[in-house]
This record gives structure tokens, C-alpha cells and sequence, in this order.
């Protein structure tokens, strides 16, 4: 994460969402120009979005912007306005389905608590399904955070809910409390998820592959081990912290 959505978690400015399963994607029933959206309408919509992903899914030096979405779809760029104010509320209208999943693909393995005898390979697991996740939609969360670092306030919001409940089930397992948002556990919480964060943005970048003429330049494996490493010597130590205090 960026500093500054760093700083709005620690300090409070974000309140922090509660753990749970993400919410099923609602139906909209109207478009921008308040016109209820007919079978027609709707699969307008889903036409724009269907074309958003194949530019994602092709050439990474294609430009993703609604220019291009209104190539692809064959509509004027008025008709998509009527869907859509501008490309940031389309991509977050693509990432909705997708962070959908994060709770199968990575959330859901934070949820029961993990037992001391087994933790190291419990955190590699964790953190080798987060970089999975990654790998399976790297242009799309790649394309999020360089418009959050560009300092769009919304992507930048996303992406700090995105993380929000991965970091506060971080401190449950690290026998932390959830009611001290500006606690040291959830200190080591924000560390470790924008370690681990970072990692997964290096491990996945091809523009990086392709300067450094390497598939692999930072060896992935290498650094998910580490990452895994650190996140469990932080429960590990914050465990020992808590049992102490009792």
C-alpha cells in the first residue's frame, strides 16, 4: 500500500470493515441517465465489461481506457458514458467479481486460527494462494495500484478495503485485539500486509520480466518463502507478546 493509505488505516481515518464473506454483486436495475435498463441495457453493460477483461487479457501494451473499451465494443463513446462517468468507476465495475473470490482463493485459509506446530507451512500456503491470486488477475490489480499511487482517491480506497480484512484477521491470529485499531499488533499487521503486498507486485510485474530480460529476476519462489518467513516470526512473536500480558 501507499504511504498515505498506510497512514488513513493507522491513524483511523478508514475504518477498518468487518471480517466477512464479500457481498454478492447487486443488480442494476438503471443507467447513468436514470433510465431503467431493459434486457438491452443490461447486456450493453455487460458488453463494456466482457471488452474491458479481453483488453486486459491481451497485449500489455495495449492501453486500457474507455476509447479503447468503446473500440472493442463497437459503441460511440456517448453510449458509454451512459454506463459508465469515466474509466475509473469501469474498472472498479470489473474488480467487484473479482475481489468477489478473494475469499475462496486466499481470505477464507486466515479464518481458522493456526496452530503452532504447523504455522510455517500454514503462512507459505497463505501467502503462495495471495501470489496466485495475483498472477490470475496481475494487469487489473497492477493497473489499480499505479492509478491509487497516482493519487485517485478511489482506487486508492479500494485498494485499502481490499486489504483491510486480510490485516485484521493478521491480527487475530497474532492473539492481537481488534477494538485497538492503533495497537502494535496492528501495526505489525499494516507491515506484513504491505510487505507481502510489494512482493506480490514485484513477483508479478512483466513490464519488470521484460526490462530485466529474466521470467523470473527476483526469484519468486525465494521471496514468497521469506515473505511467508516473516509473517510467521510476527505471529509467532506477537503470540508470545499476548501470552505474557495475561
Amino acid at each position: 500500500m501507499s504511504a498515505k493509505a498506510e497512514a488513513a488505516v493507522e491513524q483511523g481515518a478508514i475504518r477498518p470493515s468487518r471480517t466477512r464473506a464479500p457481498a454478492a454483486t447487486k443488480t442494476l436495475s438503471h443507467n447513468l441517465n436514470g433510465q431503467r435498463l431493459g434486457r438491452k441495457g443490461r447486456d450493453t453493460r455487460d458488453r463494456i465489461l466482457a471488452a474491458t477483461n479481453e483488453l486486459l487479457a491481451g497485449p500489455p501494451d495495449v492501453e486500457i481506457s474507455l476509447s479503447a473499451v468503446a473500440r472493442q465494443t463497437s459503441l460511440g463513446m456517448t453510449s458509454l458514458y451512459n454506463y459508465f462517468n469515466d474509466l475509473t468507476e469501469l474498472l472498479l465495475a470489473v474488480l467487484e467479481p473479482v475481489m468477489a473470490t478473494a475469499e475462496d482463493e486466499y481470505v477464507g485459509l486466515l479464518r481458522t486460527r493456526w496452530d503452532d506446530a504447523d504455522l510455517g507451512e500454514r503462512t507459505l500456503a497463505f501467502v503462495t494462494a495471495y501470489h496466485g491470486f495475483w498472477v490470475k488477475h496481475s494487469r487489473l490489480l497492477h493497473l489499480r495500484n499505479r492509478m491509487a499511487d497516482a493519487q485517485n482517491e478511489r482506487m486508492m480506497m479500494h485498494r485499502v478495503r481490499a486489504a483491510q480484512p486480510v490485516m485484521r484477521l493478521m491480527v487475530e491470529q497474532m492473539d492481537g485485539e481488534l477494538a485497538q485499531p492503533q495497537s502494535p499488533v496492528f501495526s505489525m499487521a499494516t507491515a506484513l500486509m504491505t510487505g507481502l503486498e510489494r512482493i506480490v507486485t514485484v513477483t508479478t510485474d512483466v513490464a519488470l520480466q521484460t526490462t530485466l530480460h529474466a521470467p523470473n529476476p527476483l526469484g519468486r519462489t525465494h521471496l514468497l518463502r521469506a515473505e511467508a518467513r516473516l509473517l510467521e516470526l510476527g505471529i509467532r512473536d506477537y503470540r508470545t507478546l499476548a501470552a505474557s500480558a495475561d
